[in-house]
């Protein structure tokens, strides 16, 4: 049977090789424009334009017909996406593969979700390399859920302009956070929701704080991966931070894709990770 793993652009991964996959845009939205992120979007362009936009803006998500193009020719299907408390994109893909079994009745699915940028990666690399070595479908289900409980994510953002206008925080909240020069450090909570952590003052603080969440979670020598907007700087001494303190971390520094680098917005960092349960 054919395999197939499909994410959305919430993964800031456009593609995987050594497997069939597919990448399923989402778009941000403004008043003048739309911004497809489709891998070939200049995010940091559009997140430096958007610092200054005064109008409105929001993100949507794939509709069904998206989904059902990136499914087609597959018989066995993984697909992860940005959690359904964030976006509809989840919902959407349900929705594609009830009408994709119409035509196809010997495909089967799994579907996953509560995830946010970083772990999504992590998820889509471990399910590619579980499809290799030619695990059956119902193993690599049951081990994917075992592994998503060791993967976490943290982020750090100078701006929640973004995050404020589409009501994940309160405005009065991301104006002050703005004045002060205030840093947030948060994470994803069980349910996929943004947690915020905690505040600091200056980006070494932040950073320091990161890998201390690191070292409480168990972390040892697993991957971790560094997502930046327009913020290489921070995420190469971040990364040379964690190596300091954990000599066998797999640590690697990537760009955000368009819907991350709206919600991270300039200088933001977001930090996929396993803990030191991983199998």
């Amino acid at each position: 049977m054919k395999t197939k793993i499909v994410v959305d652009s919430s993964s800031s991964l456009y593609a995987l090789p050594g497997v069939d996959f597919a990448c399923v845009p989402l778009k941000i939205v403004t008043d003048e424009q739309e911004y497809l992120d489709d891998g070939t979007l200049d995010a940091v362009g559009m997140a430096r334009s958007l610092r200054t936009y005064k109008g409105k803006t929001s993100t949507s998500c794939p509709n069904v017909a998206d989904w059902l193009a990136a499914y087609e020719g597959a018989e066995q299907i993984f697909v992860a996406t940005i959690t359904g408390t964030l976006s509809g994109s989840y919902n959407a893909a349900l929705l594609a593969a009830e009408e994709y079994k119409e035509t196809h009745p010997e495909a089967v699915f799994l579907f996953w979700t509560a995830c946010l940028p970083g772990e999504l990666r992590l998820l889509a690399e471990r399910l590619r390399d579980l499809v290799r070595i030619g695990m059956e479908f119902d193993e690599i289900c049951e081990a994917i859920v075992a592994y998503h409980k060791h993967t976490h994510l943290l982020f750090s953002l100078e701006s929640l302009a973004n995050l404020a206008r589409n009501g994940r925080v309160k405005p009065a909240v991301a104006a002050v956070a703005r004045m002060l020069g205030i840093r947030v450090i948060g994470q994803a909570s069980e349910s996929g929701e943004l947690e915020v952590l905690c505040k600091t003052r200056g980006e070494h603080g932040a950073l320091e704080r990161i890998v201390l969440e690191l070292k409480d979670h168990g972390f040892t020598d697993g991957k971790v991966h560094i997502a930046h907007c327009d913020n290489p700087e921070a995420a190469k001494r971040l990364k040379l931070m964690i190596h300091a303190v954990f000599a066998g971390a797999q640590v690697d520094v990537t760009e955000c894709g368009g819907l991350c680098s709206y919600y991270a917005e300039q200088g933001g960092l977001m930090v996929g990770y396993e803990d030191g349960k991983t199998e």
